[in-house]
């Protein structure tokens, strides 16, 4: 290298080290001189709003382009509530850009959180609130679990027309199913509780069959079949002239109907083991007897 292009070196890198002092105290590079002016958001609005959004952002710019910075910017963004994902970049001049992704919730999880359909559980306020979410619980652990038997039981309870609700695991691996009007089904905690609601789904029809009064739950820990509890209904007051009438007789009350004073039935599969205890005979298809 000639001497002539070594002075031109040392030139050229004192000029790339003098321009920004220059700048400085000329007041080009002043956060005055450069402010952001224009916000360019790019989102869903489903869950969080844009003037949620711009005011967020208003509260952590800077003075200008120079002293904002894109991760203060986000990590405030991705604080707020339904916020999955947040992304914030600076456009020379004048402009900040803010891409910003929702969760979108799936289901309730456990009391107060939700499960996004990406499988993220997160919480946010009035969670609990939520309408139209199925309801599951369990250790967050087995989290892929019970959505998976959730799916399984819908499709097998669905053909039966029942419209199931929620599924809880217990710590201890207890299952319980609720449905739409309120019906518990215990599974207890049974390696494939799938095969349990299966062998319910063949014979429930018939067993509600003439059937008026609601299920209150249904038991399926018996090895043998499975046992409903039904909600009992309670008796009309006798009208005046009745209870005159029924002095003037006997005096004894009327008979109570026998299906009413039962509540609870019990479904046996035809050649297996028989509890000693009153029972009402089912047979399921698909069993010997």
């Amino acid at each position: 290298m000639t001497r002539l292009a070594r002075v031109l070196a040392w030139v050229l890198a004192l000029g790339v080290v003098m321009a920004p002092l220059v700048a400085v105290l000329n007041g080009w590079m002043a956060p005055q001189r450069w402010p952001i002016r224009h916000l360019q958001v790019t989102a869903e609005y489903q869950r969080v709003s844009a003037e949620e959004v711009r005011a967020t952002v208003a509260r952590h710019l800077g003075q200008g382009y120079f002293d904002t910075d894109p991760g203060i910017v986000r990590s405030a963004l991705a604080a707020l509530p339904w916020v999955r994902h947040a992304e914030v970049r600076k456009r020379w001049p004048d402009r900040l850009e803010v891409l910003l992704v929702e969760h979108r919730a799936r289901a309730h999880w456990g009391e107060d959180r939700l499960l996004s359909d990406e499988g993220i559980v997160f919480a946010v306020p009035g969670a609990a609130e939520l309408q139209g979410l199925p309801f599951l619980a369990g250790p967050d652990e087995r989290m892929d679990e019970v959505l998976d038997l959730h799916e399984r039981a819908r499709r097998l309870l669905s053909g039966a027309g029942l419209m199931l609700e929620g599924t809880r695991l217990s710590r201890r691996g207890s299952w319980t199913l609720s449905l739409r009007g309120g019906t518990r089904i215990v599974a207890g905690r049974q390696a494939d509780p799938e095969a349990r609601l299966a062998r319910l789904v063949r014979v429930l029809p018939k067993v509600l069959t003439g059937e008026r009064r609601a299920m209150r739950s249904i038991d399926l820990r018996y090895p043998d079949g499975f046992a409903v509890a039904w909600v009992q209904e309670m008796p009309e007051s006798p009208a005046p002239g009745a209870a005159a009438a029924t002095r003037g007789g006997s005096g004894a009350p009327p008979s109570p109907d026998p299906l009413a004073s039962r509540t609870a039935s019990t479904f046996l599969v035809p050649g297996l083991a028989r509890p000693r205890t009153p029972h009402s005979i089912f047979t399921i298809p698909g069993f010997s007897t």
